[in-house]
């Protein structure tokens, strides 16, 4: 018998008070799981070790490379100290230790709790553990969200890395003194724009005498600013200088809260409305004066300006520089107006460049649109007709098997609230045991019925669509015959252009449009 070992150290085991209450550390938990393998008299397939990670977090490197051996069979055991080292989410309790693991022929056992798939007696116990530590989970969450909050609201910086310009006051929990280095760069960075340099100017400026941007700064200076090193990651670039430019922060403004987290299960975070950051003024020394910075958004709102046509816009962020893969901005020169790399300007090194005209654009999406509405359009009929239903014949597959996935949770989560009032009866759960518990299962078995209520409308769109036909032509039916493109036309039928550099000798700039259809 083969056995993996998972060790996972969590925020809680760094708060230790004393080396004696360190049972959680990962050293201890390797040993004692080497040594409960030994006395099985089992072979240690490997050690699998995830530092600083919670027991929500699905993204731990160790845990992923765990599952993906365990499909491929190679070991027969799971061994970890406790079920909530493995997860501490009941959904993939479910999934992995009751549900994918039996099928991939797996033993799970939490050696401490006396968690066990091998014994089939303990399901029920195995599964409150989830439900209790998925509610440990849930209340960690929201009291750390509510310090945070209180914290913000009181204008005290929580960021785990200070604003450029800024470093941590070490004798001030969440209070920012000044970087004279980095608060130099920042000084400069508004003297030019206000003397009338363009933001692509002074990042090119910058980039030319060796100045690192603020992520490379953070490295040099020793903090562990977690962000992948790419091409010209080092390097200004016209979206850097254009925050600095509008962060209030360097007038003294703590503002916090632009993102906020999707759910405790993930660190996904999405943008915030502006009426809900939090905004306290005058928290921490200004690096820029009041009559600098009111000069430079007096500057930056009379250069917001949209152009005369007024269509602004039409494009925004859809068009890419085919040699570095950085959004092109729209700039004009009199009447015309054109796309242009920003990369290209901000160093010699960054990219070779890529230029278009507005209209040379525009023309050669309108032509390329018109050749596959001609081209589809003269189709077979019937083969687009199979195309289609195909599609949707896979679309409703999935959902069908969503459904039925979701009723089959649906059912256990209802022999659960039965078994737990039998277990109530018996004497073996006490009444408020019950109640919360029940309370849960049936709240989850509501979810999962809604989410059923939810596909099943879905499956019904897809069955109409089914019966009403292909309708695709008609969309490029009712595009083909275009002379000019708006914003509704750009967004419903283009991902994304890609422009490259000018053919030498002609002019002629490839494009490659990533189509919605």
């Amino acid at each position: 018998m083969k056995a993996a070992i998972y060790c996972r150290l969590s925020e809680e085991d760094r708060n230790k008070l004393s080396e004696e209450d360190d049972s959680n550390s990962i050293q201890n938990q390797k040993s004692m799981l080497i040594r409960y393998a030994m006395d099985q008299g089992w072979e240690i397939y490997d050690i699998y070790s995830d530092d600083d990670y919670t027991g929500s977090d699905r993204k731990r490197p160790e845990f992923n490379r765990l599952l993906k051996d365990a499909e491929a069979h190679c070991f027969d055991i799971v061994l970890c100290k406790t079920q909530s080292r493995f997860t501490r989410e009941l959904e993939l309790v479910e999934r992995y230790i009751h549900g994918l693991f039996p099928i991939w022929g797996i033993r799970f056992i939490g050696v401490v709790d006396n968690a066990d798939t091998a014994n089939k007696g303990n399901k029920k116990s195995r599964q409150i553990n989830g439900l209790v530590n998925e509610w440990y989970l849930e209340d960690m969450s929201e009291n750390i969200r509510s310090v945070l909050t209180n914290r913000r609201v009181n204008g005290f910086h929580i960021g785990a890395f200070a604003l450029y310009g800024y470093k941590k006051d070490p004798n001030q929990k969440g209070h920012l003194i000044i970087d004279e280095e980095a608060a130099a760069v920042v000084r400069e960075v508004f003297l030019l724009f206000a003397n009338g340099y363009g933001k692509t100017a002074i990042a090119r400026m910058l980039n030319d005498r060796g100045i690192p941007n603020p992520t490379e700064y953070k490295r040099l200076h020793g903090l562990r600013y977690q962000q992948p090193k790419r091409k010209n990651s080092t390097l200004w670039k016209y979206f850097a200088i254009s925050d600095m430019l509008t962060n209030e922060i360097y007038i003294g403004n703590m503002v916090q809260g632009k993102y906020g987290s999707i759910s405790y299960k993930t660190k996904q975070n999405k943008p915030r409305p502006k009426e809900l950051w939090y905004r306290v003024e005058g928290t921490h020394e200004p690096i820029i004066d009041r009559p600098l910075w009111n000069k430079v958004q007096e500057m930056i709102a009379q250069r917001s300006r949209p152009f005369i046509t007024g269509e602004v816009g039409i494009f925004a962020r859809k068009i890419k520089c085919a040699n570095c893969g950085y959004t092109m901005r729209t700039a004009k020169k009199g009447p015309h107006r054109y796309f242009k790399c920003s990369n290209y300007h901000v160093s010699k090194d960054a990219c070779i460049g890529s230029f278009i005209s507005y209209e040379r654009l525009e023309q050669s999406i309108i032509a390329e649109l018109h050749r596959i509405s001609e081209e589809y359009l003269n189709q077979d009929e019937v083969a687009q007709r199979i195309e289609f239903q195909n599609n949707l014949q896979e679309q409703k597959a999935r959902v069908k098997n969503s459904i039925a996935e979701y009723k089959k949770k649906v059912s256990e989560y209802s022999t659960g609230i039965r078994e737990l009032y039998l277990d109530k009866v018996r004497g073996l759960l006490g009444e408020s045991d019950y109640i919360s518990m029940s309370k849960d299962f049936t709240n989850e078995r509501d979810r999962l019925e809604g989410l059923i209520v939810e596909l099943e409308k879905q499956a019904d769109d897809i069955e109409e669509k089914l019966k009403t036909g292909d309708n695709r032509r008609a969309i490029v039916e009712q595009y083909m015959n275009i002379t000019h493109l708006n914003r509704e036309i750009v967004d419903t039928m283009i991902e994304s252009v890609y422009v490259s550099r000018r053919i030498p000798g002609t002019r002629n700039v490839p494009i490659e449009i990533h189509w919605k259809f």
